[in-house]
């Protein structure tokens, strides 16, 4: 039996009808020799075994080739070869997945967060009120009073229950109907045994009941989902955030000189289109016409732009800086660089879903083992005694005492404490997996720019260059937005000349003319010198040369031999040229260098040591690392990264120090320690609590009780790590000289 099964979680997202096999082939993309392909959203899909359900299934139909889940996006892509259309969607409806015909308009909504948010309101406000009656009872309150109290419970709890429950009866009548069985099913027959149970007490005027018990914990339970939930869904940002990279359409030139603008999907190889400075390119061209600055950093990772002339080759989702380009399209929008690397993105984020988390691994047979000692308890006590009543009252008993709120709580409690530790060192996780992975990590890869340093080019010779040449310099930089222009700029301090004619030319440089002396300041051989770099000429001959150099992140050396020392071997995987990458590598420490790479070579880079048993961690920060981070067992990248370098990473630090790498790993690794000894609390827990309930010797009560201290002892436990000292700081510091208040 599956541990999971479609559930709560997934309410609020599901369509309202099955779609139609003429929808879907029409929704079909043909890929070429009679080979098909679909994309359904399956929003019930949320575990490691809903995928292995799903994929396994689906690859038994006649004629399909592959099935694929990924869970960020929550779909289901199909390729099949032949005319006949798989039963695709009957398949799914019948295993309890309902697909539906993928709509990005419903992207932006999250009706399965909003109703968890609900839930929590309602049953901690329903929690906290029983509490307080729950007092009075316990102090001694008998008769009248006690059973006013009780029924006072039970009003509240009713409500709380039906609205705030049905997350778990949902999910627990979803696995039971098709099947399956989850962690779901016990805390549903718990919780609805309790309150039963109580309400009976109650209404024959009994001692003992257990409603506090059942909101309570129901309460706990619902913030470790929302928790969950919130973490996980970050992960879709990164595809959707490549997704708006791309333009809606472009202008297409025609033949007879006529201009008409073409949605995307439109665009053909051949088509001449006109994209305006600071247009993004839309598919994969070629240049005719003008001469522009590119932001290649999609690409290379490099946040100097590139000169491009006709003849070039560009790509889409680069972003023209400076001059219109008249391009010759030469791939569909579905076949460019930018869809490239959305599926690898998404290839990436599937393949790292079947990571499986160590509650999900536990608690596949907890589920079969619980219910089965309480329906044996209760036929136990049913043959010995023939009272039902005791019977089924012992066997609650067990199903609390047994319920999995320790076992829930030992995984959670500790990542919040976890991620409670990182924050406090500028390091956001986004879910707890993460850190598991993290602890596993045995190879780290470090992108260059952006990463080992700050992605901030700076002039590093100005002592070389005459006061008087470099306030022209700045004057004439003070007129463009080029970034190594802006690196000149914060030099200028007056006393420049005023320029009669000034004009930037899109992708060599600036010329003016100052009192009949033409300055040209920008690439080495459009201002008339061979070579290459940055120079400033006057009338033609070059008196001043420009050398820049990017800041290496703050004590970025011993941080990469911290990495080295407790992770292992670090490598560099970069778009930039070899002398660069080398001069950087040499600083840093870095023994093993690969340049001038292209997203897919850093993938297929990590692919390789992944494939030779290795837990690769990646740590970058541009938008051309993405699929690397998506396709690293884990990944981290700095707060500057770009928005999709961000949203693909697992980790997020905030400070300019590369010291987070190493303190992330410690924490993860302190963390993972913390997480198998609350593991190992809450078995043993059960191994000695359940004999005795099953003897009879435990009332419900004394369940709950017993239940509410296994949790205590799990949560302090957890606190463990929060009062843990930082000796990572200290070690930092002492490496660095730098105090470690000044650091935070």
């Amino acid at each position: 039996m599956s541990c999971c099964a479609p559930g709560a979680e997934d309410l609020a997202v599901a369509g309202p009808s099955l779609p139609s096999d003429e929808e879907v082939r029409f929704a079909a993309r043909d890929l070429g020799n009679g080979t098909s392909q679909i994309e359904l959203s399956v929003p019930a899909v949320h575990c490691a075994a809903c995928i292995q359900t799903v994929e396994h299934t689906l690859r038994l139909l006649p004629g399909v080739e592959a099935a694929r889940v990924n869970l960020s996006t929550r779909r289901v892509t199909v390729r099949w070869r032949g005319a006949a259309l798989p039963p695709l969607v009957g398949t799914l409806a019948g295993l309890g997945y309902v697909p539906n015909l993928f709509d990005d308009s419903q992207a932006g909504r999250d009706g399965t967060l909003t109703e968890l948010i609900r839930a929590v309101a309602i049953s901690g406000f329903a929690a906290g009120n029983i509490m307080l009656l729950s007092v009075s009872v316990w102090s001694g309150a008998e008769g009248a009073t006690r059973d006013l109290f009780h029924w006072v419970s039970a009003l509240i709890a009713l409500p709380a229950l039906i609205f705030a429950g049905r997350i778990y009866y949902r999910s627990a009548w979803g696995a039971l109907r098709y099947g399956r069985m989850n962690m779901d099913v016990p805390i549903a027959i718990g919780i609805t045994c309790a309150y039963a149970l109580s309400l009976y007490e109650t209404i024959n005027s009994g001692p003992h009941a257990y409603f506090d018990a059942a909101v309570t914990l129901l309460f706990f339970l619902l913030i470790g989902r929302t928790l969950d939930h919130v973490m996980r869904n970050k992960a879709r940002a990164a595809v959707l955030g490549l997704a708006r990279l791309a333009p809606r359409g472009a202008l297409v030139i025609g033949p007879d000189g006529s201009r008409d603008y073409r949605p995307l999907g439109e665009i053909e190889p051949g088509m001449r289109l006109l994209v305006a400075a600071g247009e993004r390119i839309p598919v994969d061209a070629r240049v005719v016409k003008g001469a522009s600055d590119l932001d290649c950093s999609l690409v290379t990772g490099e946040s100097a732009p590139q000169a491009i002339a006709p003849g070039a080759v560009v790509r889409a989702g680069t972003l023209n800086l400076t001059g219109p380009l008249t391009l010759e399209a030469q791939s569909r929008a579905t076949d460019s660089f930018l869809a490239e690397m959305m599926r690898m993105m998404e290839a990436a984020e599937g393949g790292r879903a079947r990571y499986r988390r160590i509650a999900d691994r536990v608690s596949q047979l907890y589920s079969p083992v619980v219910h089965l000692t309480a329906f044996l308890t209760f036929l136990g006590w049913m043959l010995a005694t023939g009272d039902w009543h005791r019977a089924i009252t012992i066997a609650i008993a067990v199903l609390i005492i047994t319920c999995p709120c320790a076992l829930g709580l030992a995984v959670p409690i500790v990542q919040v404490m976890a991620a409670r530790r990182l924050f406090e060192n500028g390091i956001m996780v986004r879910d707890g997996s993460a850190m598991e992975r993290l602890a596993e990590a045995d190879i780290a890869v470090f992108d260059k720019t952006g990463t080992l340093t700050l992605g901030q080019p700076r002039l590093t010779n100005t002592n070389e260059i005459e006061p008087a040449l470099l306030a022209v310099v700045a004057a004439l930089a003070a007129h463009s937005r080029h970034p190594l222009s802006q690196a000149i700029a914060v030099h200028d301090g007056g006393g420049g000349p005023v320029f009669e004619r000034i004009v930037e030319i899109p992708g060599y440089g600036i010329e003016a003319e100052a009192g009949g002396v033409v300055w040209r300041l920008g690439r080495a051989q459009w201002a008339g010198s061979a070579g290459e770099g940055t120079v400033l000429a006057r009338a033609g001959e070059v008196v001043a040369r420009l050398s820049f150099e990017d800041r290496i992140r703050r004590d970025a050396r011993e941080a990469l031999g911290e990495v080295e020392a407790h992770v292992g071997p670090v490598e560099m995987l970069s778009g930039d040229g070899e002398a660069a990458c080398t001069n950087v590598a040499v600083r840093t420490g870095i023994g093993r260098v690969s340049a001038q790479l292209l997203p897919t070579d850093k993938v297929a880079r990590i692919e390789e040591l992944a494939a030779a048993g290795h837990k690769v961690l990646m740590v970058g920060d541009g938008l051309n690392d993405a699929p690397a981070l998506g396709a690293a067992h884990v990944s981290m990248a700095p707060a500057t990264a770009a928005d999709i370098g961000r949203n693909a990473a697992d980790f997020v630090f905030l400070r300019e120090s590369l010291s987070a790498v190493p303190t992330a790993v410690d924490v993860a690794r302190k963390a993972g320690r913390l997480i198998r000894q609350n593991l190992f609390l809450a078995i043993v827990y059960n191994f000695f609590a359940v004999p005795v309930a099953i003897l009879g010797y435990v009332t419900p009560l004394i369940a709950a009780v017993a239940m509410s201290t296994s949790s205590i002892i799990v949560i302090a436990n957890a606190l463990r790590l929060s009062s843990a000292p930082n000796r990572r700081e200290d070690e930092v510091s002492a490496a660095t000289g730098v105090p470690a208040e000044e650091a935070r």
